[in-house]
This record gives structure tokens, C-alpha cells and sequence, in this order.
């Protein structure tokens, strides 16, 4: 780990010929051939054994190689997340909007996974489930390896309740409480979620906790865990969520631009531990914008 990054892996296959760089570029086509030069001149590529890959280093059939991502720049987020519990197994953040989970696109040093292995020294932490970069609210963390099957089972096996909180627009014309089912599936732009006919695969139990003139603030509970799910049910219920940039229409702000966060929080999180069999309750101390 270095900076509060892991390395990603990658074998090499059983057959294969040439250089270990013409295996990177073929492997994965989306960094440059000046790219992997500037991380393997900066020791940024080593193999299993911890031993430097060079450019003219010739192919090694089934050797693994470990290499570190980088970016030349990097967006800032002026937002700090709080760590809420922490024990040898578990650890439960509260991100803040805007901050992506885990490293992708420009973001690697500014995610919430890095901020907490750089914090924290915990070079084995892995998110058990994730939350979109524009929700705030409740991460829940593996800390070692060991353990960390029987907290996926949680998800995996739906023994864990979520709740969470959003704003949205008032509808008198819709009944309350309400369950929402549909077939979700990725749109033309891959970012985007859709619904479409056919067999329902995802679910939602939405209730109301408060209205007030045109807005209500809601309370989600998703059964299943579609990507954006929550966003585009409320969408095809007429009720968007307020500041929502995807649904249902796409309407991103440019980078940099804080001021409009998604009213989406990820409020609470409950189950049985599987280790202990204590009852486990963490709740978010963030709040959504006033109605």
C-alpha cells in the first residue's frame, strides 16, 4: 500500500509471447504505452516476488503483476468523512456527497476507501457494499480478510435493513406507504440506469415522514440493491429527487460545482452480527437540506 492505495493484480496468461509491456497494453488497452513507462520507471510495477517489471522484460508465463494507479491531477472535495465504529472486523464510515466510495475516474486520492487506508494504515479494508458518489451517508467496511465472507452474506443473503432519507416532491395523487417493483437494467449511457418491461429485479418500500408545501421528505427502503435504484424509482414515480443530476433527465454541473447535493442520505444501517449474534444499529449523523 502506498499513499492509501492498493495495488490492482493482474496474471499473465499460460501462453504468450513478447515483452511484459506488450502484455500491459494488450491487457489493458486503456492506459497508454507512455503511461506504463513513467510507473515502471517510478518502481510502479513489480511482480509477484516484488521484483521491478522493465520495459524490455520478456514474458513470464503466469506471473502475477502488481501495479499502482495514478493520476497527473486530481479534483478536490473540501469534505471530510467521520468514522462512526471501528473494531478488529468492521468499520462504519459516514461519507460525505460528492465522494466516490472507492477510486475510479479522476478520482483516487479523494475517495473514501484511500482516505480511510491512508488514515487508518489498514491495508486490507474493503467496502461491503457501496453508495453512489452523490449520496452521503452510512459505508460499511471490512477490516481483515477473514472475517469478511460473513458480512457479505449480509447483503448477499438479505439480512441487513437500510434505510434511507430523500427529498422529492409531494404527489397527492399517490398513495402512501407504497412498494415499487421494476426491471432495471443499464442504459445507452452506460452511467445511467433504466427501467424496462419484463420481470421485476428490483424493489423498493417508500413511506413519508414530512411535508411540507411542494417537497416531502421520504423514507426509502431498498430490498434489492440496483445500481441507482432508489434514484430512478422515485423518477418513474413522478417524484425525482431534488438536485438529482441523472434523473430523469441528464443535467450534470460542471466539476467543482458543490452546490447542489443530491438530497439522498443513507440514513441507517441494522442486522445481527454473524460473529457475535448482537444486534448491530448505526445511524448517520448527517442531514438532508431543510424542506
Amino acid at each position: 500500500m502506498r499513499n492509501g492505495v492498493s495495488p490492482s493484480c493482474v496474471a499473465l496468461p499460460h501462453q504468450g509471447e513478447g515483452t511484459m509491456l506488450d502484455f500491459l497494453l494488450h491487457r489493458l488497452p486503456g492506459v497508454g504505452q507512455e503511461e506504463w513507462l513513467q510507473r515502471m520507471a517510478a518502481g510502479d510495477v513489480v511482480d509477484e516476488r516484488g521484483a521491478l517489471v522493465t520495459p524490455g522484460r520478456a514474458f513470464e508465463r503466469g506471473l502475477r503483476l502488481y501495479y499502482y494507479r495514478s493520476l497527473p491531477a486530481e479534483p478536490a472535495l473540501p469534505f471530510l468523512e467521520t468514522i462512526l465504529y471501528q473494531d478488529e472486523h468492521l468499520l462504519v464510515a459516514d461519507k460525505p456527497h460528492f465522494m466516490p466510495v472507492t477510486p475510479s475516474g479522476p478520482y483516487l486520492q479523494h475517495t473514501l476507501l484511500v482516505r480511510l487506508k491512508q488514515r487508518l494504515g489498514l491495508a486490507d479494508l474493503v467496502p461491503l457494499h457501496r453508495i453512489d458518489r452523490d449520496t452521503a451517508g452510512l459505508v460499511l467496511f471490512s477490516v481483515q480478510p477473514r472475517t469478511r465472507g460473513a458480512y457479505h452474506s449480509l447483503f448477499r443473503d438479505h439480512h441487513i435493513t437500510k434505510h434511507y432519507e430523500a427529498v422529492a416532491p409531494w404527489r397527492t395523487d399517490l398513495a402512501f406507504p407504497r412498494e415499487h417493483r421494476s426491471r432495471m437494467v443499464e442504459s445507452e449511457q452506460f452511467f445511467r440506469m433504466q427501467e424496462v418491461p419484463g420481470t421485476s429485479n428490483t424493489l423498493t418500500r417508500i413511506e413519508v415522514q414530512q411535508v411540507l408545501g411542494p417537497w416531502a421528505r421520504y423514507r426509502l427502503a431498498p430490498v434489492t440493491g440496483k445500481r441507482h435504484q432508489l434514484r430512478v424509482h422515485m423518477a418513474a414515480l413522478g417524484l425525482p429527487l431534488r438536485n438529482d443530476a441523472f434523473y430523469p433527465e441528464l443535467n450534470d454541473p460542471p466539476e467543482g460545482d458543490f452546490s447542489r447535493p443530491l438530497q439522498l442520505l443513507a440514513r441507517s444501517l441494522a442486522f445481527t452480527d454473524p460473529l457475535t449474534g448482537q444486534a448491530r444499529y448505526f445511524e448517520s449523523q448527517r442531514q438532508l437540506l431543510p424542506l
